[in-house]
């Protein structure tokens, strides 16, 4: 098995810097593959060989950014502030210099003031516009250098070959050549850029809030028991396993556990997404993070560090926000031979300009009454540096490259705070497309238990007695619809009376004493070998039995007293989530390894339109290909080791959370808290994230179809072209961000 190494990133401006360090990553010896996803700042790397991570930093710092290990995640937030603080310091000394130029500039061209003589005033736009760009820009700069040794281009690229090229322009003019400086246009682009990365870093982090929401999550400290009953306070991470630890009402869970004492109710609204509380006592598991709200707990460790639930779905969250999907594959083509293309066309747009002026003047003059930056007196170099270093800057692929990866990340988050754990980016696209819905019936749409679903009492004067007596009996049995019987006698505080001679028939019922009087408990089969009339009935028993349920009969001294009726139970939100899919127009489909009468019961109960009943696993399978044979794009949701295939064959597997870690390994998309209202919801996530992908796509190109035009036949300042481009990516972000507030 392959070494994988995660890195966090720092630096990154655009997807395009995550290229260029990919392509540097995968130039390695040894390294296998190499994935960069901007929006989260993370690179995966997976070894064929042993490679060291130092090396691998150290490749990073050599394309022009900085990066640690993934494992050092104490140093991920100090770093990041950091970064965003240096950004900031950036951005407000640039402009400290840059906004007195500008204005400088601007009292030049409209009143025709000047302070000195002109080559004073230029030697002046110089110097400052030399902090500016290679001082203050230092890393956009050095970037561009590596890229040319390295021939990988990134959008620091563009900024760099477009700003060096305005400040070339001044310092030809200083030196006699006869072209207009655009130095200080050069100064203004790198100090927008800074705009553009600041806002870009705020809006970028607030996509990935769903990781560190995450992570702030869980308890820092909590109460160790000690050996004599007393507790003392400790780290959460200096918890070993079998600690047992005291959770008051009110506190975090700090561990993943289970109870060995107390009762209380707790809020797994953080895993599962569902508001209720559930109720919890000895015995019963607990998730780390979840809130205590009743009684006192105590908790034995059974999970730490990156073992635990929560540790689990970051993880999962993580690696999902860094997958990419099918339609990102066409924005990262195309991403990928931007800046070169962008390149070529510059230098072609200087020719247009330098080999046919007249040309393109001509064009240019249509617009020189109502666009105040054409001035065609320049001269043809001029015109021709002004339209190339427009086209360099506007065509920037920033926004395109960000339209996919941050519309997932965000779509992802609010998944996994609603309790839906999507396992990779494919999934999301898939899920949009669904049509049919195939369910497995017992631990999906129904409860995976038997339950009582009704009682019938023949003998009236037998009220009081009859649910006493049967559970009384049952107690005795090993039977799992025994617990059924016991357990509902249990909420109902009826208490078991002696039994005596007890005895179990194998196959057909029970035998007891109870007060002295002999009982018999089975199924209609079993007493009509005894020989005792329940014909009254009989009707009432056989409408059970056709809705699937098992029936259980009671009768006390050859009398027959009554019946219970026994079933799965359906999940309180079946039937809803089941008619939510039919309003989105998806057909639904219930696969079975029961009987028939039974799943057909169950599918009337909730809605299901098609039944296919007793099957074996690979039956599921079978049913599931026919379905994509006949053009379908199904999603199977399951629970169960014998839906694990299935789930692998569907376009899209969902699996129950409650389920077994099989079928959640096998699945795209996991529940947590199984309920069926969460396939709704991840379908409905699926159209929403893909909505915005939609309009950033169409935005990105919208914006560049219009742009370049514009930019190459000079009707486009540089410095108009830089705030398009900035905020052209930043609108990206923030209607990424959008989603957030969408309804699922």
């Amino acid at each position: 098995m392959s070494e994988k190494i995660s890195l966090e990133v720092i630096g990154m401006s655009c997807t395009s810097c995550a290229a260029s360090i990919e392509k540097a990553l995968n130039k390695v010896d040894g390294v296998k593959s190499a994935k960069v996803d901007y929006p989260s700042k993370k690179a995966t790397v997976e070894l064929a060989e042993p490679v060291p991570g130092e090396k691998l930093i150290q490749i990073i710092k050599d394309t022009g950014y900085d990066a640690f290990l993934a494992d050092e995640s104490d140093k991920k937030a100090q770093i990041e502030e950091q970064h965003l603080k240096r950004e900031k310091n950036r951005l407000i000394a640039a402009w400290l210099i840059t906004l007195p130029l500008t204005v400088k500039m601007f009292a030049h061209m409209g009143f025709g003031y000047m302070l000195f003589s002109h080559r004073a005033e230029l030697l002046i736009d110089l110097f400052f516009s030399f902090i500016v760009i290679f001082v203050i820009g230092y890393p956009v700069i050095v970037t561009t250098i590596k890229s040319f040794a390295k021939l990988s281009f990134s959008m620091d690229s563009l900024i760099g070959i477009g700003t060096i090229a305005a400040y070339s322009t001044g310092l030809l003019n200083y030196f006699g050549v006869d072209i207009e400086s655009f130095a200080i246009v050069g100064a203004m682009i790198m100090a927008i850029n800074f705009i553009g990365n600041y806002m870009k870093e705020l809006a970028t982090g607030r996509a990935s809030q769903a990781i560190k929401q995450l992570l702030e999550l869980g308890a820092k400290e909590a109460h160790r028991l000690l050996p004599d009953g007393s507790t003392e306070d400790v780290p959460v991470d200096s918890l070993q396993l079998s600690d047992i630890v005291l959770v008051k009402p009110g506190e975090k869970i700090p561990v993943d556990g289970v109870v060995v004492k107390g009762e209380s109710s707790v809020d797994e609204s953080i895993a599962t997404g569902e508001s209720i509380p559930v109720d919890k006592q000895k015995g019963d598991a607990v998730i780390g993070a979840t809130v205590n709200q009743q009684g006192a707990l105590q908790i034995q460790v059974e999970k730490l560090g990156k073992d635990t639930f929560l540790s689990q779905i970051i993880k999962m969250v993580e690696d999902a926000q860094g997958s990419k999907v099918p339609i990102q594959a066409f924005a990262d083509r195309v991403t990928a031979v931007f800046v070169p293309i962008v390149m070529a066309m510059a230098v072609l747009t200087f020719a247009f300009w330098f080999f046919f002026p007249d040309f393109a003047a001509g064009i240019a003059a249509n617009f020189s009454t109502i666009i105040p930056w054409i001035n065609l007196d320049r001269g043809k170099i001029s015109m021709a540096l002004f339209a190339s270093i427009a086209t360099i800057v506007i065509a920037c692929p920033c926004a395109l490259g960000l339209a996919t990866p941050t519309a997932l990340m965000v779509g992802m988050g609010k998944g996994a705070m609603a309790g839906i754990l999507i396992r990779n980016g494919e999934a999301i696209q898939t899920a949009q497309e669904i049509d049919t819905v195939v369910f497995d019936k017992t631990g999906t749409i129904t409860e995976g238990k038997p339950t009582v679903r009704s009682i019938n009492i023949h003998d009236h004067d037998y009220e009081q007695e009859f649910l006493q007596v049967l559970s009384s009996v049952e107690a005795s049995s090993e039977h799992p619809l025994a617990k059924a019987i016991t357990d509902y006698a249990a909420e109902q505080n009826i208490k078991a009376v002696n039994v005596e001679k007890f005895q179990a028939l194998s196959g057909k019922g029970l035998e007891a004493l109870v007060k002295g009087r002999k009982i018999h408990v089975g199924s209609p089969k079993y007493f009509g070998t005894l020989d005792i009339d329940f014909s009254v009935m009989a009707e009432l028993i056989q409408a059970e039995q056709e809705k699937g349920h098992t029936v259980i009969l009671l009768a006390d001294t050859e009398q027959f007293k009554g019946y219970v009726a026994i079933a799965d139970a359906v999940k309180v939100d079946s039937k809803t989530a089941l008619s939510d899919l039919h309003a989105l127009g998806i057909k639904t489909i219930m696969l079975t390894g029961d009987n028939r009468r039974a799943a057909q019961a169950i599918a009337a109960e909730v809605g299901i339109d098609k039944v296919e009943a007793e099957l074996l696993p690979e039956d599921k399978i079978a049913v599931v290909k026919r379905l994509q044979a006949e053009g379908s794009i199904v999603a199977m949701v399951g629970d169960g080791i014998n839906d694990a295939p299935s789930l692998k064959q569907a376009n899209v597997g969902i699996s129950i959370g409650t389920g077994t870690d099989i079928a959640i390994e096998a699945a795209d998309i996991t529940l947590v808290s199984g309920s069926l209202s969460g396939v709704v919801k991840a379908i409905r996530l699926s159209k929403a994230t893909f909505r915005k992908i939609r309009q950033n796509l169409f935005w990105a190109f919208f914006y560049n179809v219009v742009a370049i035009p514009l930019a190459v036949f000079g009707l486009l300042h540089p410095v108009i072209a830089e705030l398009a481009m900035a905020f052209s990516s930043v609108n990206v972000v923030v209607n990424s961000l959008r989603l957030k507030r969408e309804k699922i």
